[in-house]
């Protein structure tokens, strides 16, 4: 995102662009999302139908995010989301910020390149609940108009975006000043009350009849908030009424005391251009749930934006998995919620301060503050986490008086330290900090505070999962052979890829066996499950058949003997298992199975297909268990692959029809260089993607020494 506040002819172009695409649509609010320059993160860049405030949860949006904007872009196709019950259920962050009737769809805007999304928004209620191959196109289309303007203005060496997002309106034309005149005339004759506000919340016009009701002159309301200029509707529900009647665009009333006792009705009635209001009198009968009398406290209550935001933060909190996506989220969504520039985040470890996460700082500056005592003198860090009491400072003479090196170090002008305590127990320190000074009202201190224990959470959960990770991940390559043994007349190359979800360890295992000058034992398997115990499973697993197969047993014994022992030991879980015997001076390979998947034979003349191997039942079921052994020639040029099912396996497909189409794969690639070999085989099966269980490949490739 680059450019200057200003307006160019580029945005120009594009904002009208905008806006004609969202009046031709019907819809009632739109956005234009661009990526920013690392492609990681969505940057709201125009807005039209709803006021800026509405949009701050979705601001920035990262693109491995659960939302609709992010799932457009990045699988580059169409969202559509038909109602609020679809949206709790695909996209269930978004529903509860968004607790409205409405349906929208999310378009990429791409061309040359991909350059973000659109999204278009409609009341539910006025459209039905599915969308048309004519409408789809039109979409379709308006976003490659989009793209085109994006494309020449880059060309051009312009930009048609600029750092801050702003709102554009989709209406048209303007009313002669006599039916304006007409109009207020014949409002000024209703009895009640009538105003107008835009959809920023503002008021545009109010009757001489509403200021009699609301207590107010026109002259010091027009321009101003409802709940800025009127304190006693200065309550998030009426805010929250306001809300829903500019996303629904569907009436809205409620029901509001002016003090001492004056209950009057207010009756929404919203369009595209704003919202029509009604006041009357309720008659002097206050409702059945009595507003709670206004208290004597300075602070004023959170705005409903905020907390609908505060809501959208902490469900986003409860989705991130490790430290580094803790530090993430609050970079690209704590961060400008609350218009910070900067950001540390700190843990306490043997009496020191370790940072865990910044943005927004040199990194030398990291380097001096970074494991400071706690009992520094430096920055307010440490005396937050130890007394667990969040300190702000609005300006550096404010900092100064106490700490008066900090300002010094970081060249920051406002800082807020918040302590992340769980159950009384610190376990770290969120620094928002800012390029200028910065008041903290007691709403947004408040705010603040209690995103700081949301945070805490999370951050104690991720570095509990980081220390689980790290050490199930160092069990497993510990257990996985480091290096496999080069053996004179064969190639041979290995592979493992972990599964994308948990812990990203599983039991899949191979093996390379030097069996003397001229013969091997190659062993493939696979425990079930992925985790801390598959792993273990794994490694005893290895341990066995390598023992027995040096012992000089056949493929069959090899095999029958570690079952022997997986039953002994009772591990409750399973195991898959190929051992092949690759004698070379008899060109002989002797295979046997424990319910694995057939190994791909590649003859020297190019022919390609799975060996049939005849499979006994798993390991670790029956005792008594034989194993069939299969015999095949093994002349020069032979080529085996042996795999484990997360290779050929996806839900809803037929694993045969998988492993032909591996073979053939197979077939068709070149062997000079068996690791490419392998990056080709995993690229044909789409592993680059969300991967359930994890792969082992072993590729075998017999030739002649020199």
């Amino acid at each position: 995102m680059t450019g200057t506040a200003d307006a160019t002819p580029d945005a120009d172009a594009l904002d009208a662009a905008f806006a004609q695409t969202v009046r031709a649509t019907g819809a009632s609010i739109g956005a234009l999302y661009l990526l920013a320059p690392d492609e990681q993160l969505l940057c709201l860049d125009v807005l039209c139908g709803a006021p800026l405030e509405f949009a701050a949860p979705w601001a920035r949006v990262p693109l491995a995010a659960p939302a609709p904007v992010a799932d457009a872009v990045r699988e580059n196709r169409l969202v559509w989301v038909s109602g609020q019950e679809e949206m709790a259920r695909s996209y269930s962050r978004t529903a509860i910020v968004l607790p409205y009737p409405l349906a929208l769809v999310a378009a990429p805007v791409s061309g040359v390149r991909q350059w973000g999304c659109l999204l278009l928004m409609w009341p539910a209620t006025t459209r039905p609940p599915y969308m048309t191959q004519r409408e789809r196109g039109n979409i379709t289309s308006s976003c490659r108009r989009l793209a085109r303007l994006l494309e020449e203005a880059a060309e051009r060496g312009g930009a048609a975006a600029r750092r801050e997002p702003r709102v554009v309106t989709a209406t048209t034309g303007d009313r002669f000043v006599s039916q304006a005149t007409a109009a207020a005339d014949f409002v000024e004759r209703l009895p009640g009350g009538s105003c107008a506000v835009d959809l920023d919340g503002r008021f545009t016009y109010v009757s001489s009849g509403a200021c009699e009701l609301l207590g107010c002159d026109a002259g010091r309301l027009l321009g101003t908030r409802p709940w800025q200029s009127l304190r006693w509707l200065d309550d998030p529900t009426i805010e929250d009424r306001y809300r829903a009647a500019v996303i629904s665009r569907e009436p809205v009333s409620f029901t509001a005391c002016r003090p001492p006792d004056q209950w009057l009705e207010f009756h929404l009635y919203p369009d595209a251009s704003g919202i029509s209001a009604r006041i009357v009198p309720s008659g002097g009968h206050a409702p059945p749930s009595p507003a709670p009398r206004r208290s004597t406290r300075t602070a004023t209550p959170a705005r409903a934006g905020q907390l609908y935001q505060l809501t959208h933060l902490a469900a986003a909190l409860t989705e991130v998995v490790g430290v580094q996506d803790v530090v993430d989220l609050v970079a690209d969504q704590i961060m400008p919620a609350f218009g910070a520039q900067g950001l540390v985040l700190s843990t306490a470890s043997a009496g020191r301060l370790r940072i865990t996460g910044h943005r927004g700082y040199a990194a030398d500056t990291i380097r001096r503050l970074d494991g400071l005592p706690l009992d520094t003198s430096f920055t307010p860090a440490g005396q937050a986490l130890t007394s667990g009491i969040p300190a702000f400072f609005a300006n550096v003479e404010e900092m100064r008086r106490t700490y008066p090196e900090a300002p010094r170090i970081s060249g920051k002008q406002a800082w807020a330290f918040l302590p992340l305590i769980i159950s009384g127990r610190p376990v770290g320190v969120c620094i928002l900090s800012y390029d200028s000074p910065h008041e903290f009202p007691a709403e947004e201190r408040a705010v603040m505070t209690s995103l700081a224990g949301l945070i805490a959470q999370a951050f104690d959960r991720a570095r509990l999962y980081d220390t689980k990770h790290e050490l199930a991940h160092s069990l497993q390559q510990a257990l996985l052979p480091r290096s496999l043994p080069e053996i004179t007349g064969l190639r041979v190359a290995a592979r493992y890829l972990p599964a994308t979800r948990g812990m990203e360890i599983g039991g899949d295992f191979y093996d390379l066996i030097r069996l003397g000058d001229t013969a091997a034992g190659a062993v493939i398997g696979d425990v079930q499950g992925h985790n801390a115990a598959a792993a273990a499973l794994m490694g005893q697993v290895r341990t066995a058949v390598h023992a027995h197969a040096t012992l000089g047993a056949p493929p069959d014994q090899v095999l029958h003997r570690t079952n022997r022992l997986l039953t002994d030991i009772a591990p409750d879980l399973f195991t898959s298992c190929l051992y092949a015997h690759l004698d070379f001076a008899r060109h002989r390979a002797t295979l046997a199975s424990a319910g694995h998947p057939p190994p791909l034979l590649r003859r020297p003349d190019g022919d390609t297909r799975p060996l049939v191997v005849p499979p006994g039942p798993l390991l670790g079921i029956d005792p008594t268990a034989d194993f069939p052994v299969t015999e095949i020639s093994l002349t020069e040029g032979t080529l085996l692959a042996f795999y484990t099912d997360g290779l050929v396996e996806t839900p809803g497909a037929d694993i045969e029809d998988a492993i032909t189409r591996l073979a053939h794969h197979l077939a068709d690639t070149d062997d000079r260089d068996l690791e490419l070999l392998i990056d080709n085989l995993l690229t044909k099966a789409d592993t680059s993607g969300q991967r359930t269980d994890d792969i082992a490949l072993l590729v075998l490739h017999h030739r002649q020494p020199g």
